[in-house]
């Protein structure tokens, strides 16, 4: 089979087309905000999230509701308890957040074995991006495209606070709001790549693309575009690779942007590995030379 044929043959079915274009679309808004995530340093607010929207989920599809409104309500009450803890207890931040999503993530596990359904909500934590109606296609790319435009509309101003809150007080904005606004972001970027990746892969998809392009560039521009492009390439690799495999595509598509990851944490001129040893090598024989 020639590598056009390869290319082509998965695209003659629909739902193959949907998972394609269903991937890129929340690989792209994820990436992005992993940028901000990466530098303020939320990795573990990104996981607590994630996590935390399955109780919500399970419950919209109780009460016949989109699945996206329950896992956007449990997104934020899962940021409102961890300020909630962190701000009224000596509770630190990390295990306000630990104590939320562990809690909240098995409350989903409980309700998931006690609900009735002709629907395999193991799907939910898993992920079925193979499954994607067209229906959940239209609101994947809704809510994506929502991120997407406040990411860019706001992102002078997020870069600012990630950066430096303290400045960015001093210019009139408000570092509180600007951290709600993030923590918003972040719940509604966690709805889009559930349909994707399930629950628990989330956070990958929230973290591993703004780390990969934390380690090719120091400038932050530059960590908006490379990002979202590597995140997007990297899922449609996963997804051809889960059609020839028959195996799982969301963990496939997360496995190839890890070994990205892994490859960029090697070999980047400036940040990798084994690149950073090279390029010493080379100053110190240039400098011998002199």
């Amino acid at each position: 089979m020639s590598p056009v044929d390869l290319l082509l043959e998965p695209l003659q079915y629909e739902f193959m087309v949907r998972a394609l274009v269903a991937t890129v679309v929340a690989a792209i808004v994820c990436a992005l905000l992993s940028c901000w995530l990466v530098l303020v340093g939320w990795s573990l607010m990104g996981d607590a999230v994630s996590h935390a929207v399955l109780p919500g989920v399970v419950l919209a599809y109780v009460v016949g509701a989109p699945f996206a409104v329950g896992a956007l309500v449990f997104g934020f009450l899962a940021v409102a308890l961890i300020g909630a803890i962190r701000g009224t207890s000596r509770i630190k931040e990390d295990a306000a957040i630990g104590i939320v999503f562990t809690t909240l993530f098995a409350l989903g596990l409980v309700l998931i074995s006690v609900t009735p359904s002709q629907t395999d909500l193991n799907h939910i934590i898993f992920g079925n991006i193979l499954g994607v109606s067209t229906a959940d296609l239209t609101q994947i790319g809704i809510l994506a495209a929502v991120a997407f435009v406040v990411l860019v509309l706001k992102r002078r101003d997020l870069t600012l606070y990630a950066f430096d809150p303290a400045h960015a007080h001093a210019l009139g904005l408000s570092p509180r709001v600007l951290g709600a606004l993030l923590l918003g972001l972040l719940a509604l970027t966690a709805v889009v790549a559930l349909q994707v990746v399930g629950v628990i892969l989330v956070v990958a998809m929230l973290i591993i693309p703004g780390a990969t392009a934390y380690l090719l560039t120091d400038r932050f521009g530059r960590m908006l575009v490379i990002a979202p492009v590597v995140s997007a390439v990297s899922s449609v690799v996963g997804i051809y690779l889960s059609y020839w495999m028959d195996a799982a595509s969301g963990g496939l598509v997360v496995v190839v942007q890890g070994v990205v990851f892994a490859l960029v944490h090697l070999f980047s001129p400036r940040h990798g590995v084994v690149g950073s040893r090279l390029a010493a090598r080379r100053r110190r024989r240039l400098s011998a030379a002199r």
